[in-house]
């Protein structure tokens, strides 16, 4: 049994988010020891790491949770799963397209830009819009 620090540490989970978890009923509250010191065990550490994962790759905290959930149950829902990541895959493609519209925006915008003018071309056009 580790105390939070090291279960921040080993998840790569800061100790704060692992409160909020908590908190939230993401993971389990953890066992406590004489001076009421949060213990977690390997399993914790995993559950954390798990979520981490699924947070790197974009999944919303209740996806995430549910996914973690998932896993738990000996991941017998393979359908569920390929759904969830389905659409999170034509979320992350729609931000995308909207990325690609802005640098292109962007780029419009600061193609008219000169060094030296006393006028900036693309200030004059924000303020148009």
């Amino acid at each position: 049994m580790i105390a939070i620090g090291e279960a921040s540490r080993q998840s790569g989970v800061g100790i704060e988010t692992i409160r909020y978890y908590e908190r939230e009923g993401i993971v389990p509250k953890p066992m406590r020891a004489s001076n009421n010191q949060r213990l977690y065990s390997a399993n914790d550490v995993g559950r954390l790491r798990f979520l981490k994962k699924c947070r790197d790759l974009g999944f919303p905290l209740a996806d995430a949770k549910t996914l973690l959930d998932l896993s738990e149950c000996g991941g017998k829902d393979c359908q569920s799963v390929k759904r969830m990541a389905e659409l999170h895959i034509s979320e992350v493609r729609g931000k995308i397209n909207e990325l690609r519209r802005l640098e292109a925006a962007l780029g419009e915008l600061t193609a008219n830009c000169d060094s030296g003018n006393t006028s900036c071309p693309m200030l004059s056009q924000l303020r148009m819009a």
